[in-house]
């Protein structure tokens, strides 16, 4: 089950010790992801925007797609207030394993998770990059979350879309699987608006800080968020 702590997370050597012993684990559910429907009792939430626009065709050198692309692959989407992404960036993608750290509330749990497909395409009509990882034994969930990064050559428009089919996993008591079930929904929304803002700060500013305002403008702080959370069919 899920190893958790209150009030602290845990440290380097820590880490890498744990993140050696997800090299054994295995994903903690059997089903293929065309199996993972709402009939057959997955829950699924999703979230698109658009990112950015550039010119058409392939993607521009350092250009948003570019930039976007790189923050995709070390998840730096993800808002650290609420997921940080423990992981050896040496490790090629395919294949990795990541420690998630999710924070809610004071309480920090470790969960494992391994990247199990990893695509990458580029074309002038359609350039599009993604991976989907799976959690492993012991996570609080189980189930896939992919994210997609996509350029439409003839547009430039730069979408991001996460996609989602999940369960509740093992919790390390009760009280914890009862506020997994209350909050959930809540954090999981507003891990999404925050992952779209900062992937778009990140494609169009290639950090996380927009530049300052002239006195009396504002800065466009994010993209407008689509996000879609479909619970589980119940089976009568």
């Amino acid at each position: 089950m899920a190893e958790w702590r209150l009030g602290r997370g845990w440290t380097e050597p820590e880490l890498a010790e744990r993140l050696e012993a997800a090299g054994a684990l295995h994903p903690n559910f059997d089903v293929a992801p065309s199996q993972m429907t709402r009939a057959n009792g997955w829950n699924r939430y999703s979230s698109e925007s658009v990112l950015a626009r550039e010119g058409g065709g392939e993607p521009a050198q350092g250009g948003p797609f570019e930039r976007a692309r790189v923050a995709v692959a070390a998840y730096q989407f993800s808002d650290p207030a609420i997921v940080v992404g423990h992981f050896d960036a040496t490790v090629p993608l395919l294949g990795r394993r990541m420690l998630l750290e999710i924070k809610v509330l004071g309480l920090h749990y470790l969960n494992a998770v391994v990247v199990a497909a990893v695509r990458d395409d580029r074309d002038a009509e359609r350039s599009a990059f993604s991976f989907r990882y799976d959690t492993l034994e012991g996570h609080i969930e189980c189930g896939s979350e992919s994210f997609l990064l996509t350029k439409d050559g003839a547009t430039g428009e730069i979408r991001f879309r996460v996609d989602a089919s999940w369960r509740p996993g093992e919790f390390p008591n009760l009280w914890s699987r009862i506020g997994f079930h209350l909050l959930a929904p809540r954090y999981q929304e507003r891990w999404h608006r925050a992952a779209h803002g900062r992937l778009f700060l990140l494609a169009h500013y290639g950090k996380l800080t927009p530049p300052r305002p002239g006195r009396g403008h504002l800065v466009h702080a994010g993209p407008d968020v689509v996000f879609e959370s479909l619970p589980a069919r119940r089976r009568s």
